[in-house]
């Protein structure tokens, strides 16, 4: 025991004294490889002694498993973006989508391989943490902004298809013709409803991996919704026939709402290969928005039962994979039932058909349940940045708790109720955060935070991450040139139906 101690000792001394900061790191990395090297030993001969050293990072040891943790992250990355990939892809083409999605899904992984080498690194699982150590204040500042903005975007892309949504599903069911003007008619009282009574009380829980349930049962939804649209495209004709049958065939025109026959496009339903136009300039924004998950990764890193690099990055690949399935088959069948005619929200394409049809009908009670579970997810990465940046030094609060949910519910709701289109939410905070999050931030952190020592500057890792920064930076740049074109162009962002 006693050279055990004079052992540590040295190894303290070594830390706090004589040692640089960037060799401090290496040691540290090198010490936290090898405890989780041992840990794997340890556990499957001493579990009770090895359970007790798993909390290096965190205050309280990991216990959401593997499969409740892909749960989480998985409906992190799957939102609202799901809805309107088959609109991305009817302005890319096919090929040109399959391919920046396959790039994206690849860049999306590589980049939560950056974040987990930095936290291994400094032994640090919160975002804001990593801007601090790599940039002091100003890092942590920027970190904590980017991603309130971020998810406030998504959470606001949710809100606004249950805004939208749900009157219809009610007048629906009610077998109204249209607005009878009541309360549960108008959309803006139903998300304060559902803010209030599904939202609030799940954003209240403590810790992100007790909503390992609700996001399960949120997949579940969207799985129901991907079967219906694979079995609407074997259902609903192309061009979609009139309800006589001596009326020549029609088409809905998701641009400028109107029927035409099937004469006025004799291309109506092919499908497009490659193609480019103004519309194309939001198709990698939500491409880009619909991967996005790196605000969650770090608190799910810390929440993961016996926790490791490899491991946590397995979860992120198993998440990506899955999610990368279900977009490019959702976009897919989607545009191959609609062509032309698909809309930026591809829902209210079904409801041009058949406003009636059950399956439709149940499809939307399913995405509103989805997207509604959803929130409270994405609300625990923005409560948990405000918190390292105004309460750090303080411990757990309930009161702070609530009432920073609290606040952002509101902000939420109250941007659901002045912004009016899905598109402009889904294109600029795509086109800004979305890179920060994904490219520039990454990168940059790797670059400052793993040490020279280890990985010279001019090693093949950093300037891989220095390009990838380069990357997300043009790609932002171009992103927000041509929206602002399109705005300039046309007034407003086009194309987009509710």
């Amino acid at each position: 025991m006693e050279l055990q101690n004079m052992g540590e000792d040295a190894s303290t001394e070594k830390l706090n004294g004589t040692l640089p900061d960037s060799d401090k790191a290496a040691v540290l990395e090198d010490g936290y490889e090898e405890e989780e090297r041992a840990l794997t030993e340890e556990e499957e001969f001493l579990p009770h002694i090895a359970s007790k050293k798993l909390n290096q990072f965190t205050d309280f040891e990991g216990k959401t498993s593997f499969g409740m943790s892909v749960f989480n992250l998985s409906n992190a990355i799957m939102g609202s973006g799901i809805l309107g990939l088959a609109y991305a892809m009817r302005n890319t083409g096919i090929v040109l989508f399959v391919v920046l999605l396959i790039c994206i899904a690849l860049l999306s992984s590589y980049s939560i391989h950056l974040l987990l080498k930095c936290a291994g690194v400094v032994g640090i699982r919160a975002y804001e943490q990593l801007g601090l150590r790599a940039f002091g204040h100003g890092g942590k500042v920027v970190a904590a902004v980017i991603i309130s903005i971020h998810n406030i975007g998504a959470m606001s892309s949710y809100l606004f298809i249950v805004k939208s949504e749900l009157p219809l599903v009610i007048q629906t069911f009610l077998g109204l013709s249209g607005d009878n003007g009541e309360w549960y008619m108008n959309g803006n009282v139903l998300i304060i409803i559902v803010s209030v009574c599904v939202i609030l009380p799940l954003a209240m829980m403590k810790h992100l991996g007790y909503l390992g349930y609700t996001s399960g049962l949120s997949l579940t939804c969207m799985c129901f919704f991907l079967i219906s649209v694979i079995y609407k495209k074997f259902e609903i004709p192309c061009p979609l026939n009139g309800t006589h049958s001596e009326k020549p065939p029609v088409y809905y025109n998701g641009n400028n709402g109107t029927l035409g026959s099937d004469d006025d496009d004799d291309d109506v339903c092919a499908a497009e290969v490659f193609t480019v136009n103004s519309q194309t300039a939001y198709a990698i924004p939500i491409l880009a928005f619909a991967f996005v998950c790196h605000p969650e990764v770090l608190p799910i890193y810390t929440e993961l039962r016996r926790a490791s690099k490899r491991r946590m990055q397995n979860v992120a690949n198993v998440s990506i994979l899955a999610m990368f399935v279900m977009y490019l088959l959702t976009a897919i069948f989607g545009y191959l039932t609609f062509y032309e005619s698909v809309e930026a929200e591809m829902l209210h394409t079904y409801i041009k058909v058949d406003a009636m049809d059950k399956l439709i009908l149940s499809v939307r009670l399913a995405v509103l349940l989805a997207v509604t579970l959803t929130v409270p997810v994405v609300l625990f990465p923005i409560r948990r940045a405000i918190q390292q940046l105004l309460f750090h030094k303080k411990d757990f609060s309930w009161v702070r708790h609530v009432i920073i949910a609290c606040c952002l519910l509101v902000i939420v709701n109250l941007l659901v109720i002045f912004v009016p289109n899905i598109k402009d939410i889904f294109g600029v905070i795509g086109a800004t955060s979305a890179p920060s999050l994904i490219f520039i931030l990454p990168s940059i952190f790797y670059i400052r935070i793993i040490p020279n020592e280890k990985e010279p500057l001019r090693s093949r890792s950093k300037i891989q991450a220095a390009c990838f920064a380069a990357l997300g930076f043009v790609f932002m740049v171009m992103s927000l040139s041509f929206i602002i074109l399109d705005w300039v162009t046309t007034g407003k962002s086009s194309g987009v139906g509710h």
